[in-house]
């Protein structure tokens, strides 16, 4: 069942789709910086550099080669941001549409479109009205609604607002209910970082000599949610730490669990609870503005890129930029893949219990055909042998 992801940037959406054992066949993306290592990451995937506005559905359907059983992505979000000048004349708005544009022209089972808490407010409400009105006629629509991340177990309070669609002539709607069925716990920071402490550098692969390379302590206690993270070789890259003058060290060093930093407003995080949702961030055409990271639980200074992963819900193996200021962009614009996951596996189980339910209808059309074959049979030969009887 071959998916498309439109806006795919580092491919935390793609991830959560392959966790739930679904095949994404095509990407598309602007932006070189924010895909640069999703190849790596998705080596089966095809990526293309193309412009969503300018991309049409008969192209999707030749690069895919067949059919599309799926398209998913979120349009950029800052001209719906809650925290953002929301500008009705924000070019990017646009994009929306076009997300739903190809979904008409592509016709797949099934569609999921991602985007900030702010597309569902009051003011933004004509321009995603007008983008669903493209599909409501062929699609079973379930949204807009908010969910959260780490109701379905990450460790991250990251709201999120999700639009899912599937063919009326397809499969029975997705409802509400088969979201709630796959909430779990949330994960604190503990549990995500824990078995990152002393964690050692070891010497970068020939393949990746930009990236750092670090090793986890095999001898210090993990948590179920950080043995799902974890690669085999217990490597990963990322976690080089920022180096903080011994001002903002004593500044951070006086901030508690849960507090904020007066000057730099960085939050600490709070061992049992959960991070604060994670930001971009913006890129050099619009000024270079590093995100607001959060300070270390225990450390005084802010976290790394590789804590950041890990409360977002990646995997270690899941590779982003060398750079800190690029790799956050990649992770504060990302679905976390923890909440991706259970929406795949919302989608992958209805549509299975859809096939069953097809199969086993067919299965007791079949037996009802069987019986009533053998009971034509029966009385053919009835009928015979009382008519040799009066012969």
């Amino acid at each position: 069942m071959k998916l498309v992801e439109l806006f795919c940037g580092c491919g935390g959406f793609s991830r959560g789709a392959h966790d739930a054992g679904f095949e994404v066949a095509a990407a598309y993306d602007i932006d070189p910086i924010l895909t640069s290592s999703y190849q790596i990451n998705f080596p089966n995937t095809v990526l293309h550099h193309r412009d969503v506005a300018e991309l049409t559905g008969a192209q999707v359907r030749q690069d895919v080669g067949g059919e599309v059983f799926g398209i998913f992505g979120g349009p950029p979000c800052q001209g719906f941001s809650e925290i953002g000048k929301r500008d009705p004349n924000d070019p990017r708005r646009a994009l929306l549409g076009h997300f739903f544009r190809i979904v008409a022209e592509v016709r797949p089972v099934f569609f999921v479109m991602e985007n900030v808490r702010g597309l569902a407010y009051p003011s933004a409400k004509a321009a995603l009205d007008a983008a669903l009105a493209i599909v409501q006629d062929d699609y079973d629509l379930l949204g807009p609604k908010i969910w959260d991340a780490s109701t379905f177990g990450a460790a991250t309070k990251r709201s999120r607002m999700f639009v899912i669609g599937v063919r009326k002539d397809r499969c029975a709607p997705i409802q509400e209910e088969h979201l709630k069925a796959l909430e779990r716990p949330a994960a604190t920071v503990a549990d995500a970082l824990g078995d990152l402490m002393g964690a050692t550098p070891i010497a970068s692969p020939a393949a990746m000599p930009d990236f750092d390379l670090w090793r986890i302590d095999a001898s210090l206690p993990v948590s179920r949610y950080a043995a799902a993270l974890r690669g085999d070789d217990l490597s990963f890259t990322g976690h080089r730490t920022t180096e903080h003058t011994p001002k903002v060290v004593e500044r951070f060093a006086a901030v508690l669990p849960g507090g904020y930093d007066k000057v730099g407003r960085h939050p600490r995080l709070d061992p049992a609870g959960q991070c604060p949702t994670l930001r971009a961030g913006t890129g050099a055409e619009l000024g270079s503005f590093q995100s607001v990271r959060p300070i270390h639980p225990t450390e005084h200074r802010v976290i790394t890129v590789r804590e950041a992963a890990r409360l977002q819900g990646f995997p270690d193996n899941h590779v982003f930029h060398p750079t800190v200021w690029h790799s956050f962009r990649m992770i504060g614009n990302s679905v976390s893949p923890v909440i991706a996951k259970a929406v795949f596996v919302a989608i992958r189980d209805r549509l299975k219990a859809k096939k069953l339910r097809r199969a086993t209808l067919h299965l007791v059309s079949s037996q009802k055909r069987g019986r009533l074959a053998d009971l034509r049979a029966s009385r053919r030969g009835s009928m015979r042998r009382r008519s040799v009887a009066g012969r």
